[in-house]
Order: structure tokens, then C-alpha cells, then sequence
């Protein structure tokens, strides 16, 4: 197992005047960035960064809003949205990592965001590799398809937790250790995976100021780019790893998303949840060597 202790402090990058935290191991080779997904930040992406970073210059930033990212209220300058973090990312991509385009990886939604700020300026990428890919099945377009007391359910949800005592009363109820806790044991099959240093990596985010705030309003967005809009657009080739076991983003619909042509490759990681790169490191790591090293 990989100790956060063998990370060095983290960096910071202004960003339209607000700290963005990221991390970078490596010192030769071609860039990858990495995109954690909700509620998540760099660290989520531990266990691959050093490996990684052997043959390759490596980066995990944390989403505006995450991680230890600056968390402004939303405004009608700050939106939480795919295109925001899509900007971000390309920026991020320009400024930091330099102008030789990178490989992209995302994990959940964050892939959304990767696809988002690969088809907003190609020139940042080489090649993406997505884990796990939010469907955004409870997108406004998508709603008709899912059983009736989920369809009416979530607006209903949604509208609830918009009122603000009431949306700050839920997330304080779920930003318990022992709820997060459950959570991750949806999320991951091997439940020997979600240990206490897991939980306090996704928990210490939640106690910084804004941190309602931008749960409220992602949990409010049911619009914006789905997978399949993005995939007809990527002016690079994709490759697609998914667990099989994911409760979330369900195996047979990810599957269907192969028929993209951009996509070249889908790989199942069997037995598998939604956060693959972090409950089985050793098989995701020598998947994405493989692929950089293909293209080289």
C-alpha cells in the first residue's frame, strides 16, 4: 500500500483569481493528467501517480470546488458546470503543464470534464483514457428511460435541497464519517479497500467554507454535456476501462459507449466498482503505461 506520507507538499495555481490545488511526480517523459471525480480530489489518485510517474511527467489537479480547490459560492460568474471545469482544465493544461498536448485520464465525472475540455481546445491532448464515465443518468434528457418514481423523484429531490436550510441540513447529515463510510462500500467491491484513510481523504474537503454550496448546486445540475454528445466531437482517440461491479454507472449501458469509433479500446476491469484506479491499482496502473507507451 502507498502512504500519503510519500507525497511532497502540494502546489498551488491561481486560477481566474482562486487557488487550485494540484500535485506532480515525474520529471521526464510525456505529461498525463489526472481528473478525479465527485467529491474527490488528487488524492484520489495516490496509488497511480508514483507509478505513473516513473516513465512519465504526472499531474492530478483538484476541480474548482474540491479537494483543496478554492470552493466560491456559485454566482453568475462561477457556475459549477462541465464547461467551467472543462475551461479549467485546458488552462490548467496551457499554463502548468506547457504547450506539448498530454494524456488525459478522468474518473466518473470527470471524464465529462476531460471530454469537455478536450473538444473545447484540442491542442491540450494526445490521447484520454476514461474510467468509469458518469452516464448522467438523471440528466433532463435521460429522465424518460428510468422507472417512474425515479423519474419524478429526483426533480423533487432536487427542488427540496435547493431550499437552503434544508439542502445544509442533508449534506451535514451525509458528511459523517460513518455515512461516507457506506457510501464507499457501494461504490467499491472489495470493501477491504475502503479504509480510514479513505474516508478522511473524502471527508476533510467537506468542513471547508463553500463546501455545501457546491454540492448543492452540482446536485441541482441536470443539464449540460452527456457522454454522448461529447464522443462524436473528440478530436483524439479515447480508450474506456470500467468495473464491472460499479452500482452506479451500470457495466451494459458504459459498454454501448464502445461503439463510439473514437473509442479504440474498452477494457472491463472484472470485480470492480466505480473508482477503479483506486481499488485495483495494480491493474489499472500497467493499462495505462501500455497505452502512453503505445503512442510514444
Amino acid at each position: 500500500m502507498i502512504s500519503t506520507a510519500s507525497f511532497t507538499t502540494t502546489k498551488t495555481w491561481t486560477w481566474q483569481g482562486f487557488p487550485i490545488c494540484y500535485q506532480s511526480q515525474g520529471t521526464t517523459g510525456p505529461a498525463i493528467v489526472l481528473i478525479h471525480g465527485f467529491g474527490a480530489s488528487w488524492w484520489h489518485w495516490r496509488k497511480n501517480i508514483p507509478v505513473l510517474a516513473e516513465t512519465c511527467r504526472v499531474y492530478a489537479i483538484d476541480l474548482i470546488g474540491f479537494g483543496g480547490s478554492a470552493k466560491p459560492e456559485p454566482t453568475t460568474e462561477m457556475h459549477y458546470t462541465f464547461e467551467t471545469w472543462g475551461q479549467q482544465i485546458a488552462d490548467f493544461c496551457q499554463e502548468v503543464v506547457g504547450e506539448e498536448p498530454a494524456f488525459l485520464v478522468g474518473n466518473s465525472i470527470g471524464c465529462i470534464a476531460v471530454m469537455q475540455a478536450v473538444v473545447d481546445r484540442p491542442e491540450i491532448a494526445r490521447s484520454i483514457a476514461l474510467l468509469n464515465c458518469s452516464l448522467r443518468l438523471l440528466h433532463d434528457r435521460k429522465r424518460g428511460a428510468l422507472p417512474w418514481y425515479r423519474r419524478f423523484g429526483a426533480p423533487m429531490v432536487q427542488r427540496l435541497l435547493s431550499v437552503k436550510p434544508i439542502g445544509s441540513f442533508f449534506f451535514n447529515q451525509i458528511a459523517k464519517p460513518k455515512t461516507v463510510r457506506k457510501i464507499l462500500l457501494q461504490a467499491y467491491a472489495n470493501s477491504e479497500v475502503v479504509t480510514d484513510e479513505l474516508v478522511d481523504l473524502l471527508m476533510a474537503p467537506a468542513k471547508d467554507p463553500g463546501a455545501v454550496a457546491v454540492f448543492l448546486a452540482f446536485t441541482a445540475y441536470s443539464s449540460g454535456p452527456l457522454p454522448e454528445d461529447l464522443l462524436p466531437q473528440l478530436p483524439c482517440p479515447a480508450i474506456m476501462l470500467w468495473g464491472t461491479a460499479d452500482p452506479w454507472e451500470p457495466f451494459e449501458l458504459g459498454q454501448q459507449l464502445a461503439n463510439y469509433p473514437q473509442v479504440k479500446e474498452f477494457i472491463p476491469i472484472e470485480g470492480v466498482g466505480h473508482c477503479p484506479q483506486d481499488e485495483a491499482p495494480e491493474k489499472v496502473n500497467p493499462i495505462l503505461q501500455a497505452w502512453i507507451a503505445q503512442q510514444l
